[in-house]
């Protein structure tokens, strides 16, 4: 099973909360969101959204300029269905991000919750992050969200890769630097913990300069903040 039947298998088999990833509320994301500097016109793109309801949560707080990409038909059908008539003010895009071609500066914030850490091969990572690097415009932001160094081995069945908030500065190299970062526990629908990483990084010139800077303020559990790479 290669991976797009993979998880069309898991979104046409299973129910929102028979998945460990689902939040009813995605209050770190939202909190991250809000402290980026984005307002209700700016790009945000959720790469893996599936049929979360970050995406309800967004069009609530009146952003207008919502774009998911996920590799399954069956979790954006559902999503759409979900959402009604609301559907057409989202761009939705079926497609692996590995190999998805995104405008380049198309996006001001690029958003990934437990998408990252599925790709443990690394030619798999470094067309994710070229195409991330491609699609952030300069001085946006990427919110990236992996299992930390002490959270899950595997999940849905796959083997995963594990990393400190740090980590996923480093390995996102110089076309980003690391604004800040923390450890998060997650409660499964279950009631189990997964502990997750997540690291904030900022698109920079090819020179190292930032042409925006968000006002970031300051949230419970940060490792650390302004910290320059």
């Amino acid at each position: 099973m290669d991976r797009k039947q993979h998880w069309e298998h898991v979104y046409e088999t299973k129910q929102p909360t028979d998945v460990s990833w689902f939040q009813a509320v995605p209050s770190r994301s939202l909190e991250l969101i809000a402290t980026s500097g984005v307002s209700a016109t700016s790009r945000i793109i959720d790469i893996g959204g599936g049929d979360a309801v970050l995406v309800d949560a967004l069009l609530d707080l009146g952003h207008e300029r919502i774009t998911v990409l996920d590799l399954s038909g069956a979790a954006l059908r559902r999503a759409q269905a979900r959402l009604g008539s609301r559907a057409a003010n989202v761009t939705w895009i079926e497609g692996d991000v590995t190999t998805a071609t995104l405008a380049e500066g198309a996006y001001d914030l690029w958003h990934d919750r437990a998408v990252f850490h599925f790709l443990t091969d690394p030619i798999d990572r470094a067309r994710y992050i070229s195409t991330a690097t491609n699609a952030v415009r300069i001085g946006g932001t990427a919110i990236i969200a992996t299992f930390a160094l002490d959270g899950p081995t595997r999940c849905s069945g796959l083997e995963v890769a594990q990393y400190s908030p740090q980590d996923i500065g480093d390995v996102f190299g110089d076309d980003f630097t690391f604004v800040r970062g923390f450890v998060d526990v997650h409660v499964t629908p279950s009631g189990g913990e997964q502990r997750f990483s997540y690291a904030v990084l900022q698109r920079v010139a090819l020179d190292g300069s930032v042409r925006a800077t968000a006002s970031w303020g300051l949230l419970d559990g940060d490792l650390t903040k302004d910290r320059p790479r």
